[in-house]
């Protein structure tokens, strides 16, 4: 394993920080993943519902602790 985790990005998003958490964890361009999803949802795609799925499931990233 290496010890990543997936979350939704705080900083990089455009609606609910899916795609920028899911390029952070691969490791790709967030634009290239948004473009992924955007081909996905064209007629009888299924990325809409996948997204407000894992809009629901992935948590969000942890902010800075204030102590």
């Amino acid at each position: 394993m290496n010890g990543k985790k997936l979350y939704r990005s705080r900083t990089d998003r455009k609606i609910s920080g899916v795609c920028g958490g899911l390029a952070v964890y691969f490791d790709l361009d967030p634009a290239l993943v948004r473009v992924g999803m955007f081909l996905l949802a064209l007629p009888g795609g299924p990325s809409i519902l996948l997204y407000f799925v894992l809009w629901v499931v992935i948590p969000e990233e942890p902010g800075p602790t204030s102590s």
